[in-house]
């Protein structure tokens, strides 16, 4: 799982930032990431719930420093907004219909013919935006793809390209009710519970899957440690300590055996 957080990190945070004109953002990406201008969303699509973001990754380690090299180009899907009158359009239009579809694959194209053809594209999305993800890497076997809390109901053949797709999905969020009913994209999938006391609806928001995410790779990794740091990401709860523990930093050790107390019941 740590090395599953590793890698998938940036993309979390990515998915997080999809959702721009939302409170609950990543103030400060890290090291790794920096958000590019995307091309403006013509309001007939805006109208039907779609929204992405562009991102530029660097490599590992590189920094700030103006002569850090990229790596790579991310285009993140938004997923479905919870608020009652986005989120009908998102099951209307994305789920119901496939015109999200046909919108994530047109402005793939447009944005990956505006930028040179040597860096490779990375699709990411949480929910809605990994279905978006999941379509884009059907079409293009080139194209890897993060999806984070992902929506099963998706419309081409989920076992094209299944090499170059991670899901994460935290255990008991609410869609993984409707995959019961629909095959899931064949990935490498990985399932986390970083917050069993949590509702299944809270528990399917990207930012607490984001924030989870990257304390694990932050074990590991020092730029998602910095990330940690500069977003004053919460310790998940099923790791030990107190609510306010600090992360403890990269290639640390738990010296003292760690040990879980149950909850009790109330003695009145």
């Amino acid at each position: 799982m740590r090395e599953a957080a590793v890698e998938a990190w940036p993309y979390a945070v990515a998915a997080t930032n999809a959702y721009a004109e939302d409170k609950d953002i990543f103030r400060d990406d890290g090291p790794l990431l920096e958000q590019l201008e995307r091309l403006p969303i013509a309001p007939e699509d805006a109208r039907k719930g779609f929204s992405y973001e562009v991102f530029a990754q660097y490599a590992p380690g590189s920094g700030d420093n103006p002569g850090r090299k990229p790596v790579a180009r991310i285009l993140a899907f938004r997923g479905t907004d919870i608020s009652v009158s986005r989120g009908l359009t998102d099951i209307f239009y994305g789920t119901l219909r496939s015109d999200q579809i046909a919108l994530a694959l047109r402005y793939f194209d447009a944005e990956r013919a505006r930028f040179d053809a040597e860096l490779p594209w990375i699709v990411t999305g949480h929910s809605l935006g990994g279905a978006l993800a999941t379509e884009v890497s059907v079409k293009y076997p080139e194209v890897r793809a993060y999806m984070f809390n992902t929506s099963p109901f998706y419309a081409g053949d989920g076992m094209t390209n299944d090499v170059q797709r991670l899901v994460i999905n935290e255990r008991g969020e609410v869609l993984r009710r409707f995959a019961r009913f629909d095959v899931d994209p064949a990935a490498d999938v990985f399932t986390v519970n970083c917050g069993p006391q949590n509702g299944q609806f809270t528990k399917h928001k990207i930012r607490p899957l984001a924030n989870c995410i990257t304390w694990i790779a932050a074990h590991a990794s020092a730029d998602a440690l910095a990330v940690v740091k500069a977003n004053a990401v919460p310790k998940p709860m099923v790791e030990c300590g107190p609510e306010d523990k600090p992360h403890p930093g990269v290639l640390t050790r738990q010296l003292i055996p760690c040990v879980h107390v149950g909850r009790r019941d109330d003695p009145k």
